[in-house]
This record gives structure tokens, C-alpha cells and sequence, in this order.
């Protein structure tokens, strides 16, 4: 399971109970750009494995993530600079046995959601995206210059109703979840400053990025390799462009030209199955056999498209359940195991592939008028992840089980 650290409202011990080995984790208190110092490292492994003598061993196997540098993606000179810090920040983490580095390329903001309470038909509460209501944010809190060109005729005229009949905590709501900051950090996007952040992005299209993105991984897949850290970037989340932003890591065809850009194993993929399976188009179980051997790392969740908002209907879906949703689990689990297997068979000593149940429903005593009113980071409460693992490992062992008679 991600752990986002000694702050993390989840401890430890609740995820060394739910049944885990291994943590998911990053040192969050370090600005985006500095090298992450071996002292830095390993106290994030002495506090991690300080209870390995009296319980049940845990160990740090991923980091998720080490931040690229906005200089980076927007290619300006400055970006060696960075580059050359997080090839220090690589060695001093292969130096404390970190082998396994997600990393993702989206410009400005990480993950967009436009409702973090969105009710579900159990009382449960989960992450949801609407197109509607980001156009919202975008064309009347922010008020982006042209971004009415970004949007259908019916979004736009649907979004300019509901907005007029919107509380003032409604929008405020609204513009706090859209600036939400990343992960496991307390901050968020600043509505005064945030445009001028879009305005560096003004003369890099989708060729740029894509470019920008290629030069990096040129630059850092091969002096991974050297190292025997394997990279895995994350698939955009959502999976399109927006606030005129482009975004190169959503597709099936995206991946091909990222995998062919440095052709070296270490340049790889964290499978989001949730992110990727937003987009219809994306057959998950032909891309897993398609890039198994690129695939490092495993995000198993899944989301529900909502065939009936306006607008592109792809663009509108909530969390769901693990086992429900769009994602075709059971598929993506027994492909996954194949691969698997044919690592064991082919003598990779490191043939299992780390899967994290990403994203839990809010749930039980997880919810904020639950007993215990503890606050967790959106997407990464408790007894939400613990029940999508917990069904993850039946679905696991049951295939496997299938698969050995």
C-alpha cells in the first residue's frame, strides 16, 4: 500500500494488518528538483522497518514518486540541471536497495478530480471527475483566456446554468478540489498564481511535451539500467488534456511511442489500470500482454463511466469498487499472473510485479461523520484500500489456483 509517511493518518501497523509486505512511499518533504540524500532515504527505511523484529517484516520496494521537475517538462535549458539531480537522487536510492522508481509526466497538476465526496448507492464516498463541472472551474472560477474553444457547445451552456445556481460554498468546494495539490501533500494551487503556471505552457503543444518526455527518458532510462533500478511512468489521470494542457501518457499508442523513444527495460510502465481504463478505447488486458515486459509496477482500481452527463462521456466517471466498474479485473489479474509466470519460468529472480489496490472508497469508520472522524488523504483511506486488496488477493489466488490444475 502507498504510505505517504510519519504524518500519513493510515499507519504502518493498519497496513501491515490488512495483510501487506511492502510499501509504497516517497519523501514528500523534499522540493520537487533537490536530490534526495542517502540519510534522507534511509530514515525513510529505519522508520519504515523499525518494528520488523517484534511483527510481521515490512520493506520499502517502491517509490512513488520521484517528482520531474517543471523545467524538465517544459524542456528549458535549466532541465540538465534537474536531470543530473535526479540521476544523484537514483544512485542514492539503488545505494539503499530501491529498485522500483514511478515517476509521472503531466504538466502543472497530477491527478483532477471534481467531486472527492461524490456519494455512492451504499452511503460509501468516492473520487469522481465531471466534465461539466471542470469546465466550470475553468470558464468561470479561473477564467482561463479562450477556454471556451476547449469545450462543446453543451458543456459550455450546461456549465454556465449550473454555475449560476451554485452556492458560494458550492464553488469554493469546487475550486479547492480542482487546485487540489499532489498526493500526500497538505497543499494546494494557489487561484491567483495558478494561471501564470498554465501561461509557461503557452508555446508547448502536444510534439513538445512528447519531445520533452523522450529527452528525459533518454537522458535517465539508461543510467537507471546501469543501476538496476527499473523507471515506470504513470499513465495520465484523467486521460486527456486539460486547461489547454497536452498530455502524451493516455493511450495504447502513447505507451508504444514512449517504450520505442529509449528501448531499454528499465524505461518501463506503472499500469494504472484505473487511469487507463477511464478511456474506452484502451483494451487493458491486449496492452498488458502487449507491454508486460515494460511493466514494473502495478495500480489495480477501477472507474465507472457515466454514459448519461454531457459531453464526452469517457470524461465522466467515478472510483468504483475494485471488482466492479469498467475494468475487466478478473482479465487483467489472470494476464497479469501469466506474465508472471513466464518471468519465474525464464529464471527472473524478481518475477513478481508489485500491485498496490489504488484508491479505496471512503467507508465504515473511514467516512468524516464516521467514529473515529480521521482525515486521510482523498482516494487513500484505510478500510476502502483494504477491501479492494482483500478481493484483489481472492480474485489472485483463485486464478492462480486455475491456472496450476
Amino acid at each position: 500500500m502507498r504510505w505517504f509517511g510519519p504524518n500519513d493518518p493510515v499507519s504502518l501497523m493498519d497496513i501491515r494488518q490488512a495483510g501487506c509486505t511492502g510499501i509504497v512511499s516517497a519523501l514528500h518533504q523534499i522540493p520537487v528538483g533537490e536530490i534526495w540524500s542517502v540519510e534522507a532515504i534511509k530514515e525513510r527505511i529505519n522508520i519504515i522497518e523499525k518494528d520488523n523484529k517484534h511483527y510481521s517484516e515490512l520493506k520499502w520496494l517502491v517509490v512513488e514518486s520521484l517528482p520531474v521537475h517543471e523545467d524538465i517538462k517544459k524542456g528549458l535549458p535549466s532541465r540538465e540541471f534537474f536531470i543530473e539531480n535526479y540521476k544523484q537522487s537514483l544512485q542514492n536510492l539503488a545505494q539503499c536497495g530501491i529498485k522500483i522508481v514511478c515517476y509521472n509526466f503531466m504538466p502543472v497538476l497530477d491527478w483532477s478530480r471534481t467531486n472527492l465526496n461524490y456519494e455512492m448507492p451504499d452511503g460509501s464516498k468516492a473520487l469522481k471527475f465531471v466534465w461539466r463541472d471542470f469546465a466550470i472551474f475553468d470558464l468561470y472560477i479561473l477564467k482561463r483566456p479562450n477556454a471556451e474553444n476547449d469545450y462543446e457547445s453543451e458543456v459550455r451552456e450546461s456549465a454556465k446554468i449550473k454555475f449560476e445556481h451554485m452556492s458560494s460554498e458550492e464553488i469554493e468546494t469546487l475550486k479547492n478540489t480542482a487546485l487540489l495539490g499532489l498526493p500526500g501533500s497538505e497543499e494546494a494551487f494557489d487561484l491567483n498564481t495558478f494561471q501564470s503556471l498554465l501561461d509557461n505552457y503557452a508555446n508547448i503543444g502536444d510534439s513538445e511535451l512528447r519531445n520533452n518526455l523522450y529527452y528525459f527518458v533518454k537522458q535517465i532510462s539508461p543510467f537507471a539500467q546501469n543501476l538496476g533500478i527499473n523507471l515506470c511512468i504513470h499513465p495520465d489521470d484523467p486521460p486527456r488534456s486539460l486547461l489547454g494542457l497536452p498530455r502524451v501518457v493516455s493511450t495504447e499508442d502513447d505507451l508504444t511511442q514512449l517504450m520505442q523513444a529509449c528501448d531499454v527495460p528499465a524505461n518501463g510502465i506503472t499500469f494504472c489500470t484505473g487511469s487507463l481504463g477511464v478511456r474506452s478505447d484502451n483494451d487493458l488486458v491486449r496492452m498488458v500482454k502487449r507491454f508486460a515486459n515494460r511493466i514494473h509496477f502495478l495500480h489495480l482500481r477501477t472507474t465507472k463511466r457515466d454514459e448519461n452527463l454531457l459531453g464526452d462521456t469517457s470524461m465522466n466517471f467515478h472510483e468504483a469498487a475494485h471488482l466492479d466498474g469498467d475494468v475487466d479485473m478478473y482479465a487483467v489479474v489472470k494476464a497479469i499472473i501469466e506474465e508472471q509466470n513466464r518471468r519465474k519460468v525464464a529464471g527472473q529472480v524478481d518475477y513478481q510485479i508489485p500491485i498496490r489496490p489504488d484508491h479505496g472508497l471512503q467507508m465504515l469508520d473511514d467516512l468524516q461523520e464516521g467514529i473515529t472522524k480521521r482525515k486521510t488523504y482523498p482516494g487513500y483511506s484505510a478500510i476502502g484500500r483494504l477491501k479492494g486488496l482483500a478481493e484483489i488477493r481472492g480474485l489472485q489466488m483463485a486464478i492462480e489456483r486455475n491456472l496450476s490444475e
